[in-house]
């Protein structure tokens, strides 16, 4: 892992589909959501969680209701993240022993 922290600009965290997959795979299904907010010069900037837990339903993007061009746009971003989570796999299982950290002792 480098030394150096680097940031990802935050409109391209959420171009890219990191936003949205990690509300949609991870947040959403617990009543939460992380926020953009986009401000009238463009710039894009974290905005604060929101909270839903008390919606056993959670958070979803309605997908099954939305237009295409919108399905679609939602369906490149999960390919990409799905894409980027793939390349890295081999070399974080060698490494770490799995895509996702285990934790000791956890049955996971």
């Amino acid at each position: 892992m480098s030394k150096e922290i680097k940031r990802i600009d935050i409109k391209e965290f959420r171009e890219k589909g990191y936003l949205q997959e990690l509300n949609r795979r991870f947040l959403h299904p617990l009543g939460l959501a992380l926020e953009v907010i986009i401000n009238e010069k463009g710039e894009h900037k974290l905005g604060g969680i929101w909270d839903f837990r008390e919606d056993l339903e959670g958070i979803y993007y309605d997908l099954k209701n939305s237009d295409n061009k919108r399905i679609e746009r939602f369906r490149k971003n999960s390919n990409y993240i799905d894409d980027k989570l793939n390349t890295r796999k081999e070399k974080r299982t060698v490494t770490i022993g799995s895509l996702i950290e285990l934790i000791p002792g956890n049955t996971e």
